[in-house]
């Protein structure tokens, strides 16, 4: 059932999916061999649309890079939202190579090097401290090079979120200072010579519950009003997060975006507007924006039967997408949404299960699934491909050469 969901979103035509408008088959010989990564620009923006016409204008945009930095994308993204959130120098100079004003380009995630905090100052590029030992580096990059460097501070907060695929906040954590720690930072930075403009919360990603991410959002308005007055001057940036979760199972229900934005509604022209005035409130989304526009798309090497079981084994794999295999992190592996792209509209045949090419049984793509009778040289797509594919997998293991990636 999610797989015809997914087919509607992209649309069909004879047959095959269409992925940009263009049919599989053809976009597959566009590209030149399989696997490959296709990201359907026309999903893509639907998306952000849907984003601007339900949250409160208010709002920023920030897209949260990590979750697909093909440059193509990214510089496509550039002209849609507001900011681009980047974790690395690398990140940083794709962002900068758009054409995206610096200071709208915010720098977050521990372990920041020396070079790229130096790299970030220069640039102009908002620096989300994540410890005092970050601080001390951003205070001497700003002395060396002569400027004042713009920061905001991550707070981690003393509350978790429940229901989140990945907590990133509450309790002990890597990410940001803890934020019973963050007045006695921010009395310390008065004469430092940067320019504090507010606050990132980040507690949790890969959320389907509405409520959920509500109670999460006015617990951290709540929690920076205690924050924002020991601030040197009044807060200008709040960054909420975002943590907007993407269907990827049968078993999962798409968030209720309006529901979302209504406690948006509220927080925004309620507690935000009055306790801070001149501050921008952000939303980092990465997944949410891009997640669903995303295909993996990989070529039927071989059909087999052992022992009862029909496998088709495919010249992708784990290696590319491994999300899917479901080791990313999964405490249970679950099928994502995979289609036969090539005869979306065939009856399923007997279950089969999909395997990827590599020397390992992790290398799993798709497990008893009811497809057509597919065959060698048949296109499988696996969906919900657009958010940590192949830049969160082992691309280098056993050598395999990597996928091509096209915006369509």
């Amino acid at each position: 059932m999610m797989a015809h969901q997914h087919l509607a979103a992209f649309g069909t035509r004879d047959g095959e999916l269409r992925v940009g408008g263009m049919p599989l088959s053809r976009l597959a010989a566009r590209v030149g061999s399989t696997p490959f990564f296709a990201y359907d620009r026309g999903v893509l923006d639907n998306r952000i649309d849907a984003l601007r016409n339900t949250l409160p204008s208010r709002i920023d945009l920030s897209f949260a890079m990590k979750a697909n930095p093909m440059p193509a994308l990214v510089q496509h993204m550039a002209r849609r939202v507001d900011r681009i959130d980047v974790a690395s120098g690398l990140e940083m100079q794709v962002a900068l190579d758009t054409g995206i004003r610096p200071d709208r380009i915010s720098f977050a995630g521990p372990g920041k090097t020396p070079a790229e905090i130096r790299q970030a100052v220069a640039a102009g590029v908002l620096i989300e401290i994540e410890s005092t030992t970050e601080l001390r580096r951003v205070i001497a990059a700003g002395d060396e090079l002569g400027l004042t460097p713009t920061i905001a501070v991550r707070v981690n907060p003393d509350f978790a979120v429940k229901g989140s695929g990945m907590r990133m906040g509450g309790g002990p954590q890597q990410f940001g200072i803890d934020s019973e720690e963050v007045p006695a930072v921010l009395r310390g930075i008065a004469a430092a010579g940067v320019d504090v403009l507010g606050f990132h919360v980040f507690a949790g990603s890969q959320n389907l519950n509405a409520g959920i991410i509500a109670e999460s959002q006015r617990r951290t308005v709540d929690l920076v009003s205690t924050l924002a007055v020991h601030l040197p001057r009044p807060m200008r940036y709040l960054n909420l997060g975002g943590g907007f979760g993407i269907p990827y199972t049968e078993k999962d229900q798409p968030l209720d975006l309006g529901a979302v934005a209504e406690g948006l509604r509220e927080l925004v022209h309620g507690p935000i507007a009055e306790r801070f005035p001149d501050a921008t409130p952000v939303l980092e989304l990465g997944r949410y924006l891009v997640g669903e526009c995303g295909v993996y798309v990989t070529r039927v090497l071989d059909r087999k039967l052992s022992r009862g079981r029909t496998y088709l084994v495919v010249d992708g794999g784990m290696h590319h997408q491994l999300a899917a295999s479901g080791n990313f992190g999964q405490a249970i592996r679950r099928n994502y949404p995979l289609v036969v792209g090539n005869r979306v509209d065939a009856d399923p045949d007997d279950a089969v299960t999909v395997v990827g090419c590599l020397c390992t049984p992790l290398d799993l793509l798709g497990d008893d699934l009811a497809l057509p009778d597919a065959d060698v040289d048949d296109l499988i797509v696996i969906f919900q491909a657009g958010a940590y594919g192949l830049t969160a997998s082992p691309t280098a293991f056993l050598g395999h050469a990597a996928p091509a990636e096209v915006l369509v």
